[in-house]
């Protein structure tokens, strides 16, 4: 008497964005995670300029952005089974809010300066 093997799982439980780009399929690896690994290095960069970047000289940005483009490689593993692109996604609307609101109260606390400085002279 044959047994019947059973069938193998061949789709993977993976994050909607990776899902999206088709990264449930094994066959599709090759393809999904290097446009994963672009989409979670631009998102990562966006984050990292809206809420933490400073001036810095141009040899110590080479070295952060250099690390950054390593770090992204675990990133994007992570990325494909967790919703790492999702989070960036959500933490970049966030600090854009944030950078949006801080730049108009600055705006206005200019505009109140000259005001202030000329009634005390």
């Amino acid at each position: 008497m044959l047994y019947a093997a059973p069938a193998q799982q061949t789709d993977f439980d993976v994050s909607p964005i990776a899902q999206f780009l088709g990264g449930s399929n094994p066959e599709n690896f090759a393809i999904v995670f290097p446009i994963l690994y672009v989409i979670v290095t631009v998102l990562t960069i966006l984050v990292f300029n809206l809420g933490f970047s400073r001036k810095l000289p141009l040899f110590k940005n080479i070295i952060v952005y250099t690390v950054m483009l390593i770090g992204n490689v675990l990133l994007t593993v992570l990325a494909l089974f967790l919703p790492m692109a999702e989070s960036l996604i959500v933490a970049a609307v966030v600090l854009g809010i944030y950078r949006f609101r801080m730049k108009g109260r600055h705006s206005e606390n200019q505009e109140n300066t000259p005001e202030a400085d000329n009634r005390v002279k």
